[in-house]
């Protein structure tokens, strides 16, 4: 199985963490084959991911950043149309992607959710194991 992990650097402490429990749930799963791209923000995160759906050379792939609120409109935005993003790569390409982009209120909040990195993971997996199994029923 091959993984595409796309990390945000914003709030650079909180994202490496979430990459690095993503990286090692992905080796508790045994999954060995892992590209990992970091982009600047939550917001570039979808368009990474659709160019490695575009590659066609990953069965899942999973999108960690952090998103932390601030005093102005902007973190709706950002929350809501990365979100927005990464269900569209996922629809759109029939490939399993999985939002581990966390939003919240404050950085504690944020550390507290630090396993939505390996959650991402065990889902992508999960659902692209599920996708081989319904292809090969199917055939």
């Amino acid at each position: 199985m091959r993984l595409g992990i796309v990390a945000s650097r914003f709030n650079e402490e909180l994202c490496s963490k979430l990459l690095q429990r993503a990286q090692a749930e992905a080796a508790k799963l045994g999954v060995q084959d892992i590209a990992v791209e970091q982009v600047p923000g939550a917001l570039e995160i979808p368009l990474a991911l659709q160019w490695m759906v575009q590659s066609g050379k990953f069965d899942c792939l999973a999108a960690v950043g952090c998103v932390i609120r601030g005093d102005t409109y902007h973190f709706e935005i950002v929350a809501n149309e990365s979100a927005r993003g990464v269900m569209d790569v996922a629809l759109e390409s029939g490939i399993p992607v999985a939002n581990g982009i966390l939003t919240t209120d404050t950085e504690a909040q944020a550390e507290a959710r630090l396993d939505k990195g390996a959650e991402a993971v065990r889902t992508a997996v999960e659902m692209a194991r599920l996708r081989a199994k319904i292809t090969a029923a199917s055939k």
